[in-house]
């Protein structure tokens, strides 16, 4: 079958991987602590650059960025949207809403005022069409066996996929090769046009795996995790799939790398004298862990490349 219908069935079917598993046991994001902890305070001060009040999360896993953005603002109001139930875990307070996964969204999602609207490495799991160009220059659809994750070359892109790729791709056309690979972002590019209809007034922050025109990865991205390690991806249910996201091709207002969004935002923090520690302990211990956070976020071999996207929503 293509991809994006066995990668949909994987994540997000009634057994898929997302509602059978804590993701945060196969891999782990910038959205756990300590990490978690600083780039919530990131996004507190962005959303108070923007004039709001709450933060929705938009694929929410099991809640992790949630829990320490109530850390930092326990008085603000704060909404997860994610497939599975509301985590037990999550302090009082915290509203939630339930997910059918993938592109889309609660359908009670709607009418969203005064938030910021963040989507932390939601879209580089919406599935989307794989495609390769055959030995004549021809992008066809990749299919896929769910059970082996063997390839094989369908029918010919066409339509608006293919209208995508020919703005969007430059391998398509005269410049593409024979082997190369096209992850479609149309899908993605319509997930976030359906998430910024439902907000009235804020802003919406896409963070994730990205990539623009003229830096697109000639085999593509798509991967797997599995109990912490990258392996082959194989749309069975056991692994969680993912491919970069075309940022560029989403509508916004500005694109920044989490680098240069955290060098905006003020978020600084020197590593500390060791002397500190003769006197204050503790005080030391905690700007250390600020300022080492900081440096794997700001990383541009790491986090730091990712890509922030932002579109600010005015009544």
């Amino acid at each position: 079958m293509p991809w994006r219908l066995a990668w949909q069935s994987a994540l997000y079917g009634t057994t898929g991987f997302y509602r059978r598993q804590s993701p945060a046991s196969h891999f782990v994001t910038a959205t756990h602590p300590p990490l978690g902890r600083v780039l919530a305070e990131a996004l507190w001060r962005l959303a108070d650059l923007l004039e709001v009040s709450g933060i929705v999360d938009v694929g929410a896993g099991r809640g992790e960025l949630l829990t320490v953005l109530h850390e930092h603002r326990p008085d603000r109001p704060l909404l997860g949207c994610d497939v599975v139930e509301r985590p037990y875990e999550l302090p009082e307070g915290i509203s939630w809403r339930r997910s059918p996964g993938g592109a889309s969204l609660a359908p009670d999602l709607l009418d969203l005022d005064d938030v910021l609207v963040v989507a932390h490495e939601w879209l580089d799991v919406v599935p989307c069409p794989i495609a390769q160009v055959d030995d004549a220059g021809v992008p066809r659809l990749v299919l896929v066996d769910p059970a082996s994750g063997v390839e094989s070359l369908g029918e010919p892109l066409e339509g608006p996929d293919l209208d995508w790729c020919r703005t969007w791709w430059p391998t398509i056309g005269s410049a593409g090769e024979p082997g190369s690979r096209i992850e479609v972002g149309r899908d993605r590019d319509l997930a976030w046009e359906d998430l910024l209809r439902r907000i009235r007034r804020g802003g919406a922050l896409a963070i994730d795996y990205g990539h623009t025109a003229e830096q697109r990865p000639t085999n593509g991205s798509l991967t797997a995790y599995r109990a912490g390690r990258r392996v082959e991806p194989v749309p069975d249910g056991g692994c969680d799939l993912t491919a970069h996201v075309a940022v560029d091709s989403l509508r916004h207002d500005e694109i920044w790398t989490q680098a240069v969004a955290f060098d905006r935002l003020g978020m600084h923090e020197p590593t500390p004298d060791p002397a500190l520690a003769q006197c204050d302990r503790a005080g030391y211990l905690r700007r250390l862990e600020r300022s080492s956070a900081i440096a794997r976020l700001t990383d541009r071999e790491g986090f730091g490349a990712f890509r922030w996207v932002l579109v600010r929503q005015v009544d």
